[in-house]
């Protein structure tokens, strides 16, 4: 159950979604005219798969499928339709405007091009093998070293960016609803064939201006910001620089010569990939005699729908450098694709002085929508390359350091001139305004209301100007030891301070009769709120409440109310205080350190007992475990992003690993604590992108405790979970409190097969499902000295109402769960049927189980 405050506040809360709530009111849908037919040689009645279907004069189009059939939707007032293929005479046709209708159409050889081209039959089987198509992209692919800017030794240009962001495809009516009566200057009108239809409403924009240095030895790729320009809503409401960060995750740049492209934080296979004709088809729909070299128009498409591929057009030279001179993509309608109604891509290259190609300008347009009609969101990334030059080196100076570096003062804001005189191209015209448009919009009282109850349903705080109360999810629990909870709390915002920051709760349990509290105070050392990038504060914090030993929470309260309804038996609690003292210092580089100090003491409740034999043999209880201990964590996660909500910092994965590497001294005497020891641990994640086989998220962690006679609750107690949540980070069908160590070694694979399998299932396509499986093992154990079954001056394993242990330590044999699920049900839903394969011998152990969790992908 807690995957409904978890991960789906995880993903939700990030900035496009807001917009999905907007779209809940009622659309009217704007007049289309759909057209579908089928293609034929005229003399053979055999089907042309692949003719181009194009809107005259425009770049709006599709392509007949494998089997000569075609379909098309056209906005707009277009009366007419263009089909074009190589060896055949075009054909424009006339189309009944706001009407479905079929038009077959038959096409005639062009005797002209007799001479050049050979008419084979259409209606076989594709083949790789003797098809001029694929021979042809295979010298593309053979090409592709030198026709990359790493072929050069130095290269340096210069980079404009734009990025803005619209409701899309909004209908007259939609625009003249009472609730948009004092927002119409919102609204902006574009040509209706473009994505997104004639009335959108811009909400985001952003400008970058860049100074790039290439070095291909040593390697480096060195970016300076000289600009940047956003349009900000109010930091109450959204974090700033975590819209930024999605949004450019999800609009990467596009390098047709890389084997993989990032399209909205999934890998798509280039058509130029190095196995690209083992899951493309390819075909010559034309030459271009216009240009020189002469150009080949490639057309492609994939084998299979439903896959994470590009369908599109791509125009070659023929000038032995086999270059891509234009690239046209875009996705088949079938594609296993969330919430994508359009995409389109174009990628324009230009001329080197030595006859070589360069990307000149790049756009990337993506329409995300709930379903094919009414109101979407409309996002567009728009890059500009211009002041090129090759094989200039640079002072050793320019290469060192991050590879992104600000080279501007950011508290000084550039002017609208500045931007004139700078952008590689003006801005469009439902562009101009954004920037005074969103200022606007903070100061309208109605827009304010909205964006704070937004905020309490998305982040769970309720802001009242210097105070926020929240977060909600906490206000009520119940669990056995304190039976019914009440929960109230909350803390400053940046309008009472920009340097101090207090937090503060307060709890009661109707069944244990006892309050719960805590309270901390914040320093910030660089003026910046505690929950910005990059983090440099110093932080004092108290905790009198209860817990669950080894239960381990991402991106949730531990008091949350759906995390009340757990399995099996969830009666092993302590009470805990615990004061802490923090020093947190972030680097740009994304390096990180944490020095601290934490006073933790302990006492058993519900059916846990701290129990130990004296020197005497008689075994006593202890009503509470104190331990001091000093602090220190280093993390290095270079190029990370993420999106700060209100309480947790919400990663945006790519390819690059995280490393943490914590260490914790005790400290005995110190504060009544009772203990000396050393404990070390490491951890590193790493995303494997595996192409058409998905991705794999991969985990790898290890401990190492130095000291005896340390007791049970001082050691790693393994992350368990008893909810009916698949949680990733812990053991789904381990025991609160089962295993315990002094040293261990974990591994934690989630390889998610993003409907590869699926994909080929006739029925299951349909669905788009997706596959995942995963598996965690872990090593570990207790050395003697800190094993009660060996020392009797360690605390005794506690026991359950039965008498029967609860906890251990692991043996020879590791403890492996493993799972596989279904993923995207509903296109949120993910489903795990559970095994654990070892330790089932324990009392009160399940071999099987269900769980599920929310998982927002595109």
């Amino acid at each position: 159950m807690k995957i409904f405050t978890a991960t789906f506040r995880q993903h939700i809360t990030r900035f496009y979604l807001l917009f999905f709530l907007l779209l809940a009111a009622s659309f009217v849908r704007a007049q289309t005219t759909l057209v579908r037919g089928v293609i034929t040689d005229a003399a053979t009645k055999e089907t042309l798969p692949y003719v181009s279907v194009l809107i005259p004069g425009t770049t709006i189009g599709t392509s007949s499928d494998d089997e000569g059939h075609f379909s098309i939707k056209i906005e707009g007032n277009h009366t007419k339709l263009k089909f074009a293929y190589i060896g055949y005479l075009p054909i424009e046709k006339e189309i009944q405007v706001g009407e479905d209708q079929v038009i077959n159409i038959q096409m005639k050889v062009d005797a002209k091009m007799l001479d050049e081209v050979v008419v084979s039959s259409k209606k076989g089987r594709y083949k790789n093998k003797n098809n001029p198509a694929v021979e042809l992209i295979r010298k593309v692919i053979a090409h592709k070293k030198e026709n990359q800017m790493e072929n050069y030794d130095y290269v340096q240009y210069e980079e404009y960016s734009k990025l803005s962001m619209a409701l899309s495809n909004l209908s007259d009516k939609f625009k003249e609803k009472r609730i948009f009566r004092n927002y119409q200057f919102l609204f902006a009108e574009q040509d209706s064939n473009a994505i997104g239809g004639k009335n959108v409403l811009p909400a985001y924009m952003e400008e970058k201006l860049s100074n790039i240095y290439f070095r291909k030895n040593p390697y480096k790729m060195k970016r300076y910001i000289l600009a940047n320009k956003q349009a900000e809503f109010d930091p109450h409401f959204i974090d700033n620089d975590g819209v930024s960060n999605y949004l450019h995750r999800l609009y990467e740049d596009i390098n047709i010569y890389d084997n993989d492209i990032s399209i909205t934080t999934n890998l798509f296979l280039s058509p130029i990939a190095n196995n690209s004709p083992t899951f493309y088809k390819f075909f010559i729909s034309d030459t271009v005699k216009t240009e020189q070299p002469w150009l080949v128009e490639l057309s492609f498409v994939p084998r299979n729908k439903a896959d994470l591929l590009f369908e599109g057009k791509l125009y070659i030279t023929l000038d032995g450098n086999y270059a891509v001179q234009n690239a046209y993509l875009t996705v088949n309608k079938d594609i296993n694709l969330n919430f994508m109604r359009d995409l389109q891509a174009k990628l324009e290259y230009s001329k080197n002085p030595d006859g070589r190609y360069h990307l000149s300008k790049s756009t990337l347009t993506m329409e995300f929508a709930l379903g094919d009609k009414g109101g979407g969101i409309l996002g567009e990334r728009t890059a500009s390359y211009q002041k090129y030059e090759i094989g200039q080196s640079q002072p050793d100076s320019i290469y060192k350091g991050p590879d992104e570096e600000i080279a501007y003062n950011p508290d000084v804001k550039t002017t609208e001139e500045y931007w004139k005189s700078v952008r590689h191209m003006p801005l469009e015209i439902r562009e101009v305004g954004i920037y005074k448009n969103v200022d606007t919009l903070q100061t309208i009282k109605s827009f304010r209301r909205i964006m704070d109850w937004g905020t309490v349903l998305l982040a769970g705080y309720k802001s009242f100007g210097k105070f926020e109360m929240g977060p909600a999810s906490t206000f009520y629990s119940w669990n056995p030891v304190e039976g019914f909870r009440l929960r109230l709390g909350g803390r400053t915002t940046t309008d009472l301070s920009k340097r101090m920051f207090f937090e503060t709760y307060g709890a009661y349990g109707f069944k244990d009769k006892k309050w719960k509290y805590f309270g901390s105070v914040t320093y910030s050392l660089n003026n910046k709120s505690v929950y910005s990038f990059p983090l440099h504060y110093l932080k004092a914090s108290y905790q009198h409440d209860t817990k669950i030993p080894g239960q381990e929470l991402q991106f949730v309260q531990e008091d949350n109310f759906l995390l009340s309804f757990k399995r099996g038996d969830n009666n092993r609690w302590l009470y805990n205080d615990i004061a802490k003292l923090e020093y947190v210092h972030e680097l740009p580089s994304r390096f990180s350190y944490k020095l601290g100090f934490t006073h933790w003491r302990q006492r058993p409740a519900g059916v846990l007992l701290y129990q130990q034999t004296d020197a005497n043999g008689n075994l006593h209880t202890i009503n509470e475990l104190t331990s001091a201990e000093v602090n220190v964590e280093l993390r290095y996660a270079p190029h990370e992003q993420f999106y700060q909500g209100k309480v947790y910092r919400i990663p945006i994965f790519n390819k690059y690993p995280i490393f943490t590497l914590r260490y914790n001294l005790g400290l005995k005497d110190v504060f009544n604590s009772t203990n000396e020891y050393h404990n070390f641990s490491a951890n590193i994640f790493k995303r494997v992108y595996l192409s058409q086989f998905g991705y794999s998220d991969i985990t790898l962690e290890g401990g190492y405790i130095f000291g005896k006679n340390i007791p049970f609750p001082l050691l790693d107690i393994h992350h368990a979970n008893q909810t009916y949540a698949y949680q990733l980070n812990s053991y789904n069908l381990m025991n609160f409190l089962e295993f315990v160590s002094d040293h261990y070694a974990s591994v934690n694979v989630q390889y998610y097969l993003n409907g590869f399998i699926f994909n080929k299932i006739p029925l299951l396509k349909r669905l788009k499902w997706r596959e995942v499986v995963s598996f965690k093992g872990l090593w570990g154990g207790l050395r003697n000295e800190n094993n009660p079954n060996f020392n009797d001056a360690v605390y005794k394993f506690s026991a359950d109402e039965n008498g029967l242990p609860i906890s251990y330590a692991l043996g020879s044999t590791p403890y492996v769960e493993g799972s596989v699920g279904i993923a995207n049900i509903f296109k949120l839903v993910r489903v795990d049927l559970i095994r654990r394969f070892t330790y089932l011998e324990n009392p009160n152990v399940s071999e099987w189980g269900v769980r599920a969790r929310v998982k927002f992908d595109f």
